[in-house]
């Protein structure tokens, strides 16, 4: 076998300091002392970010993301040649939706149609005015370009604190580091503090929650419909209860071949509420092949969260999606997650009784949110689904 031949060292000296090296050169045999190369990188409090405002020209070990043959075979298809293109995401038109009775059917056997299928669909004419969601980007980047020891004070790896501000969610349990950095901020079923929140995009994220949570609320309206239940259904459950924004920068990338912006997963909620930027990035696993989902201005995509294929018995599909990291950057997108997260729930969630027969028996035991959320965060994004371990 080779002998170690890679070496991987993150140093800090001040927040404006860090020092990187690797060399590539290596065996799967050598020995890698990773759980040092991830605490060290964590202790910078810097994140991506930090690195290439340090100047890497090599990425660290720790984000290097192993291919097996199916996976390398999607990843050079996808970077060489684009993802494919014989597929295109569903777009869904809302005009009408609350004012025309048939309109309003036709928007909901798309929605029924999108979420059998696909799991993903964009919207356009949703109701979000286009200089809201551009100051949301905006209000997103000047977080992660102020002044590194500004942005210090709110990194933590504490779930429950009002802005948790770090890179990677599952920094010490994935087998590969993302390269992205995050700061989530719950913003229901509590309010923030206006003073607890970032002061350079304090008003915006607060001026955001009130247009998607409009716009959740209506959706979930739809997808009842979709499921032929009554209209407040999912609502009436509390699908839409929590809401959390998800902001993530993707700094410019090196050697983008050898990681990704994020892996293959599905999202730990019941519907998630995105804007992407131009950059791009964004594909979702259809049909064994990955599509782009590309950026078009004032359109959000929306897909199914994996609480929601549970809930539905698997009607509805929570479906894999990546995001290719790019020698472009930096990428900013928003996620708007619609769940309570790590808040403390008794409430139980499992296969929904009218949707249940003799022919279609529950296949999921009923979890809290916390529980199932708790779970997703433990395994990491290791390329599997949290819903197997739920399955009955």
């Amino acid at each position: 076998m080779v002998a170690a031949t890679t070496t991987t060292t993150i140093t800090t000296c001040s927040s404006d300091n860090i020092q990187v090296s690797a060399q590539t050169n290596y065996s799967k045999a050598e020995y890698y002392d990773r759980a040092s190369d991830v605490k060290a990188f964590d202790e910078t409090k810097a994140g991506v970010k930090g690195l290439v405002d340090a100047g890497v020209t090599e990425i660290p070990r720790i984000f290097h993301h192993p291919h097996n043959n199916e996976e390398q075979q999607f990843y050079e298809s996808s970077v060489h040649e684009g993802g494919d293109t014989q597929f295109s995401i569903p777009v869904i038109d809302l005009r009408g939706v609350s004012d025309d009775s048939f309109r309003r059917k036709e928007i909901v056997e798309r929605v029924r149609e999108a979420s059998e299928t696909w799991g993903f669909f964009q919207f356009v004419n949703h109701g979000i005015p286009t200089n809201v969601m551009e100051e949301m980007r905006e209000g997103v980047r000047r977080f992660y370009e102020q002044d590194t020891e500004v942005k210090k004070q709110f990194y933590t790896r504490d779930p429950l604190r009002p802005v948790v501000y770090n890179s990677n969610f599952d920094l010490y349990k994935a087998p590969s580091t993302n390269w992205r950095d995050t700061f989530l901020c719950p913003v229901a079923p509590n309010t923030p503090n206006p003073q607890d929140l970032p002061e350079v995009c304090r008003d915006i994220l607060m001026e955001y929650k009130k247009h998607v949570m409009k716009l959740g609320l209506l959706l979930f309206e739809l997808l009842s419909e979709a499921l032929a239940l009554n209209p407040k259904h999912l609502n009436d459950m509390g699908c839409a209860e929590g809401l959390g924004f998800l902001c993530h920068y993707y700094p410019a990338c090196p050697q983008p071949e050898l990681t990704f912006g994020a892996s293959k997963h599905g999202d730990k909620d019941f519907l998630t509420v995105l804007q992407q930027d131009h950059i791009g990035g964004l594909q979702v696993l259809y049909n064994n092949h990955w599509i782009d989902v590309p950026y078009k201005p004032g359109v959000l995509v929306v897909n199914i969260g994996d609480l929601l294929q549970l809930i539905t018995n698997d009607r509805f599909k929570s479906s894999d999606h990546r995001v290719l990291a790019n020698r472009i950057g930096p990428r900013i997108s928003i996620a708007s997650f619609f769940c309570t997260g790590m808040l403390p729930t008794t409430k139980l969630y499992g296969p929904i009784k009218e949707l249940l027969s003799k022919e279609n028996p529950p296949k999921y035991r009923e979890t809290t949110v916390t529980d199932y959320v708790t779970y997703y965060n433990y395994k990491g994004l290791d390329g599997t689904s949290a819903l197997t371990y739920f399955k009955i």
